[in-house]
Protein backbone atom coordinates (compact mmCIF):
# COMPACT_ATOMS: atom_id res chain seq x y z
CA UNK A 1 0.00 0.00 0.00
CA UNK A 2 1.59 3.02 -1.41
CA UNK A 3 0.38 6.40 -0.01
CA UNK A 4 -0.16 9.01 -2.88
CA UNK A 5 -1.59 11.37 -1.14
CA UNK A 6 0.15 12.57 1.35
CA UNK A 7 -2.02 16.18 2.04
CA UNK A 8 -5.39 13.66 2.02
CA UNK A 9 -3.59 11.16 4.42
CA UNK A 10 -2.62 14.17 7.13
CA UNK A 11 -6.42 15.71 6.66
CA UNK A 12 -7.19 12.03 7.72
CA UNK A 13 -5.54 12.03 10.33
CA UNK A 14 -6.26 15.53 11.30
CA UNK A 15 -10.00 15.07 10.92
CA UNK A 16 -9.67 11.34 13.10
CA UNK A 17 -8.19 13.83 16.02
CA UNK A 18 -10.61 16.52 15.29
CA UNK A 19 -13.46 14.00 16.17
CA UNK A 20 -11.61 12.30 19.15
CA UNK A 21 -11.31 16.19 20.51
CA UNK A 22 -15.08 16.77 20.11
CA UNK A 23 -16.25 13.63 21.27
CA UNK A 24 -13.44 14.33 24.88
CA UNK A 25 -14.68 18.24 25.08
CA UNK A 26 -18.25 17.38 24.67
CA UNK A 27 -18.03 14.41 27.41
CA UNK A 28 -16.27 16.35 29.63
CA UNK A 29 -17.43 20.06 29.08
CA UNK A 30 -20.48 20.81 26.60
CA UNK A 31 -22.67 17.81 27.55
CA UNK A 32 -22.39 17.93 31.17
CA UNK A 33 -23.92 21.41 31.68
CA UNK A 34 -27.12 20.16 29.55
CA UNK A 35 -28.38 18.49 32.46
CA UNK A 36 -29.33 21.63 34.11
CA UNK A 37 -33.55 21.60 35.02
CA UNK A 38 -33.96 25.32 32.68
CA UNK A 39 -33.13 23.37 30.15
CA UNK A 40 -35.93 21.03 28.91
CA UNK A 41 -35.04 16.89 28.05
CA UNK A 42 -36.09 17.41 24.34
CA UNK A 43 -33.35 19.83 24.15
CA UNK A 44 -30.60 18.06 25.79
CA UNK A 45 -31.43 14.64 23.54
CA UNK A 46 -31.13 16.98 20.45
CA UNK A 47 -28.17 18.81 21.69
CA UNK A 48 -26.68 15.86 22.27
CA UNK A 49 -27.39 14.08 18.73
CA UNK A 50 -26.48 17.01 17.29
CA UNK A 51 -23.55 16.94 19.20
CA UNK A 52 -21.97 13.55 18.44
CA UNK A 53 -23.46 13.70 14.81
CA UNK A 54 -20.73 15.84 14.54
CA UNK A 55 -18.16 13.87 15.90
CA UNK A 56 -18.78 10.96 13.72
CA UNK A 57 -18.56 13.12 10.65
CA UNK A 58 -15.39 14.01 11.61
CA UNK A 59 -14.53 10.40 12.13
CA UNK A 60 -16.07 9.16 8.74
CA UNK A 61 -14.21 12.50 7.38
CA UNK A 62 -10.85 11.28 8.50
CA UNK A 63 -11.62 7.50 7.36
CA UNK A 64 -12.29 8.39 3.83
CA UNK A 65 -9.41 10.68 3.73
CA UNK A 66 -7.01 8.34 4.73
CA UNK A 67 -8.62 5.71 2.13
CA UNK A 68 -8.37 8.18 -0.85
CA UNK A 69 -4.44 9.00 0.31
CA UNK A 70 -4.25 5.42 -1.22
CA UNK A 71 -5.97 5.44 -4.37
CA UNK A 72 -5.82 6.92 -7.76
CA UNK A 73 -8.82 7.73 -9.44
CA UNK A 74 -8.61 10.83 -10.08
CA UNK A 75 -12.48 11.82 -10.65
CA UNK A 76 -13.83 10.18 -7.83
CA UNK A 77 -11.26 11.33 -5.55
CA UNK A 78 -11.93 15.14 -6.61
CA UNK A 79 -15.69 14.70 -6.20
CA UNK A 80 -15.17 13.19 -2.84
CA UNK A 81 -12.63 15.73 -1.48
CA UNK A 82 -14.87 18.89 -2.74
CA UNK A 83 -18.31 17.38 -1.33
CA UNK A 84 -16.29 17.23 1.67
CA UNK A 85 -14.90 20.25 1.83
CA UNK A 86 -17.94 22.16 0.55
CA UNK A 87 -19.79 20.21 4.08
CA UNK A 88 -16.64 21.65 5.74
CA UNK A 89 -16.97 25.22 4.59
CA UNK A 90 -20.66 25.42 5.01
CA UNK A 91 -20.42 24.43 8.75
CA UNK A 92 -17.89 26.73 8.83
CA UNK A 93 -20.47 29.61 8.05
CA UNK A 94 -23.05 28.21 9.72
CA UNK A 95 -21.14 28.25 13.19
CA UNK A 96 -20.30 31.80 12.25
CA UNK A 97 -23.84 32.94 11.29
CA UNK A 98 -25.32 31.50 13.98
CA UNK A 99 -22.28 32.94 16.29
CA UNK A 100 -22.96 36.78 15.03
CA UNK A 101 -26.68 36.61 14.78
CA UNK A 102 -26.93 35.85 18.54
CA UNK A 103 -23.96 37.20 20.12
CA UNK A 104 -21.05 38.82 17.76
CA UNK A 105 -19.08 38.97 21.01
CA UNK A 106 -18.77 35.50 21.10
CA UNK A 107 -17.07 35.13 17.61
CA UNK A 108 -13.09 35.05 19.24
CA UNK A 109 -14.50 31.29 20.97
CA UNK A 110 -14.63 30.53 17.64
CA UNK A 111 -11.48 31.23 16.51
CA UNK A 112 -9.52 28.55 17.21
CA UNK A 113 -12.07 26.31 15.41
CA UNK A 114 -12.06 29.30 12.16
CA UNK A 115 -8.66 28.22 11.70
CA UNK A 116 -8.86 24.33 12.72
CA UNK A 117 -11.68 24.25 9.59
CA UNK A 118 -9.31 26.21 7.35
CA UNK A 119 -6.25 24.96 7.59
CA UNK A 120 -8.16 21.30 7.51
CA UNK A 121 -9.59 22.45 4.16
CA UNK A 122 -6.39 24.27 2.61
CA UNK A 123 -4.68 20.83 3.08
CA UNK A 124 -7.96 19.10 1.18
CA UNK A 125 -7.40 22.05 -1.39
CA UNK A 126 -3.46 20.85 -1.71
CA UNK A 127 -4.10 17.53 -1.88
CA UNK A 128 -7.45 18.13 -4.66
CA UNK A 129 -4.71 20.31 -7.24
CA UNK A 130 -1.72 18.28 -5.95
CA UNK A 131 -1.93 15.55 -8.90
CA UNK A 132 -2.97 17.66 -11.11
CA UNK A 133 -0.04 19.71 -11.21
CA UNK A 134 2.51 16.21 -11.32
CA UNK A 135 0.50 14.79 -14.13
CA UNK A 136 0.09 18.38 -15.98
CA UNK A 137 4.36 18.78 -15.81
CA UNK A 138 4.42 14.74 -16.65
CA UNK A 139 2.52 15.25 -19.46
CA UNK A 140 4.78 18.60 -20.52
CA UNK A 141 7.42 16.55 -20.25
CA UNK A 142 6.37 13.68 -22.61
CA UNK A 143 5.49 16.24 -25.41
CA UNK A 144 8.97 17.25 -25.47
Amino acid sequence: MQIKNHYFLIAGVLAILFAATHAWNGQSAVLPTLFVNEISLDTRIIFSYVWHIITVENLIFGIVFMILAIQSDRSKIQFTAWTITSLLLVRLIIILGITVYYDVSALAATLIDTIAILIYVALIILGITMKGRRSMSSQSSRKI
